[in-house]
């Protein structure tokens, strides 16, 4: 599925099941309860917290599909084309950091 793809899937299901998108700013708030999720998934997984029993069969893909299903939306909401917005963010990044990361002493 492409980004494209996504938001139009997105887009179909809010108009089919949705009745209509959340407001913006609402959208936000759910974006970062959603992040908040992942990153205590994350952070007691991965890091030195210990994992509570109620996260441990968390999906993390799932997880993450949350955070992309909010993005979406906001996108969808406020006229972002997706794909292009991360082309040209691939590009800058590129110019950016070409050389950046791999002269970097604390990545080798």
């Amino acid at each position: 599925m492409t980004l494209q793809n996504a938001q139009q899937t997105v887009d179909d299901w809010i108009k089919e099941y949705g009745v209509r998108y959340f407001s913006e700013l609402t959208n936000m708030a759910i974006l970062t309860e959603e992040v908040g999720e992942l990153a205590r998934i994350i952070a007691r997984r991965y890091g030195e917290q210990s994992e509570k029993e109620s996260d441990k069969n968390k999906d993390l893909g799932d997880e993450m599909a949350d955070v992309l299903w909010v993005l979406i939306c906001l996108a969808n909401q406020t006229g972002i084309d997706l794909t292009a917005a991360f082309q040209k963010n691939m590009d800058k990044k590129t110019q950016r950091d070409n050389q950046r990361h791999q002269n970097n002493p604390k990545l080798h």
